[in-house]
């Protein structure tokens, strides 16, 4: 049971192959509800660009290459537009963005799994501030992004600044990822607290580690290589992704 006194989802094993079927699906909804994809992916990459103008605005360009690797993280808080996007056109209901905000604004539980996501984001982008003052100097500060990857990558401090963030970077986006990738779908589809949620999506990470860590590598890189052209790439990226992941959820959670 779970901590709302009702029965918890049941999980099942889900293989490789229902990765694929899954991203198959996810471009049927975006080929079939572009304008709603570009939307929210317009809307990820916008905010990119704003957090990135706003760093090279204060002098501190350098952050731009932890920022693209850790938006990932929130990856799948923006993208909850997109489930209900797919949740609408599966039962035939009729799609329009008041009914999105509507049904997403009448799951408050989802304020909280918000919380979870973007606390963790935080902890990415101090930990690389922390990182950035241990390894390469307290005051350390560099003029262009140019300037911070010759120093990252030609010293010895750099590349072990390189190695141990990496290293965060993937325990963070891991356990973000087990926390979240049926989290969403689910509070969305189902009337279950944030708790039960987290558990559930930890739980289905758990029964199929290999195909959903797959998963988690295939976001990440998609994310991060979409966002190295200016963000501009997570337009058509995130969308896909998103509807993707809705469908995924479909295979990994039982239906009532």
């Amino acid at each position: 049971m779970s901590i709302s006194g009702k029965v918890d989802p049941v999980v099942r094993p889900v293989a490789a192959t229902d990765i694929a079927e899954a991203l198959v699906e996810g471009l049927r909804d975006f080929q079939a509800l572009p304008l709603y994809g570009l939307c929210f992916g317009a809307l990820y990459a916008g905010g990119g660009i704003a957090i990135m103008l706003c760093l090279t605005a204060f002098g501190m360009v350098y952050l731009v290459y932890p920022l693209a690797a850790g938006f990932a993280l929130i990856g799948p808080f923006v993208a909850i537009g997109l489930y209900e996007v797919s949740r609408r056109r599966e039962r035939g209901e009729p799609v329009s963005f008041g009914a999105i905000w509507s049904a997403i604004r009448a799951r408050s539980e989802i304020g909280w799994m918000a919380f979870v996501t973007l606390f963790v984001f935080v902890i990415w982008m101090y930990q690389v501030r922390l990182l950035i003052a241990l390894l390469l100097g307290l005051h350390a500060s560099f003029s262009s992004l140019q300037e911070f990857m010759t120093v990252v990558l030609t010293t010895n401090e750099g590349l072990l600044f390189l190695a141990i963030g990496n290293a965060v970077g993937a325990a963070l986006s891991l356990i973000l990822f087990s926390l979240t990738v049926v989290s969403f779908p689910l509070l969305l589809d189902r009337e279950v607290d944030f708790v039960t949620a987290m558990v559930t999506s930890v739980r289905a990470v758990v029964t199929s580690p290999l195909p959903m860590i797959s998963w988690a590598a295939v976001i990440v890189m998609l994310l991060i290589v979409s966002a190295l052209p200016y963000f501009l790439g997570l337009v058509v990226t995130l969308p896909v992704l998103g509807h993707a992941t809705w469908h995924l959820y479909r295979r990994l959670v039982v239906p009532v």
